[in-house]
């Protein structure tokens, strides 16, 4: 009699466990169920992720030139400097600036990599108010804001004015020869 009551105890604990185990998996996913609607709701819209990135052909701009397109709701500038403007910027690369940096380190792609020196994308936004600057104006040829008189030079860094930052770079990466990914 002995060995038919143990026999049955540890076959009802067998069952029990495994109706604990199938109730606990069912509630489980119930619950991730129930909750997988908000947590997905706090993800980006798609016209948000759109606008994630821009891509832009460099091909339609000649030399001297620069187009401002607009990524995230935010202005770009895309200028193809001319030689005189590459060399005028590296040669102020060690003049009084407020916001010391190097050409160079302004060029840098998304991914780290060097950009080309002919390129130069910048957020379009001056850093003391947030005004859009102009193009070739001012002491140093490169960007004037109107509104309250900041100076910028032909790599977009911070000369003389209010502004406290240098303009800057916008993330992006070479697609190929003729176009970059904004973003």
């Amino acid at each position: 009699m002995a060995d038919a009551t143990g026999d049955t105890h540890a076959e009802d604990t067998t069952r029990r466990d495994f109706i604990f185990i199938a109730v606990g998996s069912a509630a489980a996913i119930g619950a991730a169920v129930t909750v997988w609607p908000f947590v997905d709701q706090m993800n980006p819209a798609a016209d948000t992720r759109a606008l994630s990135t821009t891509e832009v052909d460099l091909s339609a701009i000649p030399p001297g030139q620069q187009i401002k397109v607009m990524w995230q709701g935010k202005p770009v500038f895309v200028r193809h400097r001319t030689p005189e403007e590459i060399a005028s910027a590296v040669r102020d690369d060690y003049a009084q600036l407020k916001d010391p940096q190097f050409d160079a380190d302004r060029l840098k792609q998304e991914d780290g990599q060097a950009g080309k020196a002919e390129w130069l994308i910048l957020q379009a936004n001056c850093t003391h108010l947030g005004c859009i600057p102009t193009f070739a104006e001012g002491v140093y040829h490169g960007w004037f804001c109107p509104c309250h008189g900041s100076v910028y030079d032909t790599s977009g860094r911070i000369r003389s004015g209010p502004a406290p930052k240098n303009l800057p770079p916008a993330p992006y990466v070479f697609m190929n020869d003729t176009s970059i990914r904004i973003g």
